[in-house]
């Protein structure tokens, strides 16, 4: 029982995460375009303002996505609370593996919005 809530804590971090990053991305975005802090990508860090955009674009998205990874990691996790420990390892690998996968997937989402959004030159269209 100890392992089926260690790994229902373990498989809540990512939305956790992405709730709590993407409040602080989209409210308080780095103050400076820089390398190490924030959603540094080539295409975000061309100008100020695809800097501002995509924090405040992947902000919102990771909120949304958060609380949806939030609630769905919560209610696959339930059924399994008697489980044997291989068959809640296995849930747990294969959620984190989707959120992973969900996290990944929306850098693209925010890459696509400022291809669209700006130029290759960092100018908004």
């Amino acid at each position: 029982m100890w392992f089926w809530w260690f790994l229902f804590v373990c498989d809540l971090l990512v939305p956790v995460c992405m709730l709590v990053f993407g409040r602080m991305m989209q409210n308080h975005p780095p103050g400076k375009i820089n390398g190490m802090i924030g959603y540094r990508t080539a295409r975000s860090m061309k100008s100020r303002a695809a800097w501002e955009f995509a924090h405040a674009y992947c902000g919102r998205l990771w909120q949304k996505i958060g609380w949806v990874l939030l609630v769905l990691s919560a209610i696959v996790h339930i059924p399994f609370y008697n489980s044997t420990e291989d068959e809640i390892g296995v849930v747990s690998l294969v959620l984190c593996s989707l959120q992973c996968v969900i996290l990944i997937i929306s850098i693209f989402l925010t890459e696509r919005q400022l291809k669209e959004k700006f130029t290759d030159d960092g100018v908004r269209r």
